[in-house]
């Protein structure tokens, strides 16, 4: 598709921004609206509906009756299967439009969007349909006299609250295992990007989920975030988003009903090069490469470069070779690939990031500046700083922005200890031609993911989730099955 194209598309697009409860769409009980703004250009794109207590109360109690009367929990598990296959099929029939929906309100360039954010969607809902009827139960090894029972259930009612960078994506991974174990679900997106999710409900009750199973409940973190967190008939909440907010629904679920509560949190990822790097340019093309896609708007971002010392100046030249390949350019442009900024205030949390940078003696090597500023849309350059300090703010706290911080090691067990000394254990990589170095240093390093001679290669198979102040539970994977069922044992004399 061209350019102008996808411009068009944007300009004709209708979008419905009231919220998704008991399988209709409806406005906020208050009657209150937020302006949804594109961060492209700054242009509204619809009103959405501001949800507040009231309307989290509604939407649970539609989600209870659901789950009550076991018009979804009940349905065989090849039924669920052929449903939420037939969601899968729907979201990539509607490929186009979700993708488009997704650079309108988030900023990420339309190739990825349709390439990758709308296929991993589905393949994630598809996996767990085709999951659904391949988990089997467990029979304990008793006496004879005696025959135990361990079978999965679900767990209820789950709220799930997701982030803004990967709005259609991160849904899919709570929509998929939730759904598929038999639960109803209750999703807040994020109040910076609620269209998707909110198209995504409305294929969901065409694909055959039936009304009151998966509902969508657009509105700010303080107002329907807290509500679900507090509410005393949530049975499970999980939460992506940034690690202050996490210890928020931790405490909230300790508040109210001990509700089970899962968190996926910040990251400050540690990619460490050694001078027996196998294959330079990989390890460059990795690093720059996943630091400036989605605008370092990920979790899981490599945003801290160990480069062992005598391989230190090659890679930088091979580096900085690659930094015009991701100017920011219109993200409605097929060639674009580093779109915007998702709003005003994470720019500013961004641009003053790279001011903590110059100030504490990083050297700037390149970018460092707001680009595009006649758009009315928000850019920041692809920001590289040399000569960081493990103690400097940059190199401590998530950016959540195009910015690579490059540090200097001549002692591997050292770079390994500054690579764990921070709060965060998301993900990390090794890069060696030595295996025994490569498996000594992903044991030592305290990471849930960590990649060996790669960055980011992964799939729905393996589960994501981190150490420490990265998060407590696991996305992805069977392993997923273990925030949204309950195990029982059902124990029988005979």
């Amino acid at each position: 598709m061209s350019t102008t194209t996808w411009h068009d598309r944007a300009a004709s697009l209708s979008i419905d921004g009231r919220a998704f409860i008991d399988g209709k769409r409806v406005d906020a009980l208050s009657g209150k609206r937020f302006d949804c703004l594109s961060p492209i250009d700054g242009r509204k794109l619809a009103e959405v509906a501001r949800c507040e207590a009231a309307d989290v109360d509604a939407a649970v109690a539609a989600a209870r009756a659901a789950f009550e009367d076991r018009r979804w929990a009940g349905a065989a598990p090849a039924e669920r299967k052929r449903i939420l296959i037939r969601f899968a099929d729907l979201i990539m029939q509607h490929q186009d439009e979700l993708a488009l929906l997704e650079t309108l309100d988030m900023g990420k360039p339309i190739r990825y969007s349709r390439a990758v954010d709308v296929p991993a969607t589905q393949n994630c809902i598809r996996w767990y349909a085709e999951a659904v009827d391949k988990i089997y139960d467990q029979v304990a090894p008793t006496p004879d006299n005696s025959l135990a029972l361990i079978t999965r259930e679900p767990v209820g009612v789950v709220a799930a609250i997701v982030p803004w960078n990967y709005p259609m994506i991160m849904a899919a991974w709570k929509i998929g295992p939730a759904l598929a174990a038999g639960n109803s679900l209750v999703l807040k997106p994020s109040e910076k990007s609620p269209l998707t999710a909110l198209r995504l409900a409305e294929l969901a009750l065409e694909a055959g989920i039936p009304a009151g199973v998966f509902n969508v409940l657009p509105g700010y973190g303080a107002e329907a975030g807290q509500a679900l967190g507090l509410h005393m008939d949530v049975d499970c909440i999980a939460f992506t988003g940034s690690t202050r907010v996490g210890k928020q629904i931790l405490q909230m679920a300790g508040q109210s009903n001990l509700k089970r509560a899962w968190t996926e949190l910040g990251g400050k990822s540690a990619n460490i090069v050694c001078a027996d790097c196998p294959d330079l340019d990989a390890a460059v093309k990795a690093a720059i490469g996943s630091i400036y896609f989605n605008q370092g708007e990920s979790c899981n971002a490599p945003s801290r470069l160990f480069v062992e010392a005598p391989i230190k100046d090659a890679f930088l030249e091979k580096a900085m070779k690659m930094m015009p390949r991701f100017a920011p350019g219109d993200p409605l442009d097929e060639k674009t690939v580093m779109g915007a900024i998702v709003d005003a205030t994470q720019l500013n949390t961004v641009m003053g990031y790279i001011e903590s940078g110059k100030q504490s003696g990083a050297t700037l090597l390149h970018g460092g500046a707001q680009a595009r500023l006649d758009t009315g849309g928000f850019y920041v350059e692809p920001t590289l700083f040399d000569n960081v300090d493990s103690s400097m703010k940059i190199a401590q706290e998530e950016i959540f922005g195009p910015v690579l911080s490059v540090l200097t090691f001549t002692d591997l067990d050292e770079a390994v200890r500054q690579a764990n000394a921070t709060q965060y254990g998301l993900q990390a990589a090794v890069w060696t031609a030595d295996m025994s170095k490569a498996i000594r240093t992903a044991r030592a390093l305290r990471a849930g993911t960590v990649h060996v001679n790669q960055y980011d290669n992964d799939d729905i198979t393996v589960p994501f989730g981190g150490y420490k102040q990265s998060g407590n539970g696991r996305d992805k994977s069977l392993h997923a099955f273990d925030k949204y069922t309950e195990l029982k044992t059902t124990w029988i004399q005979v």
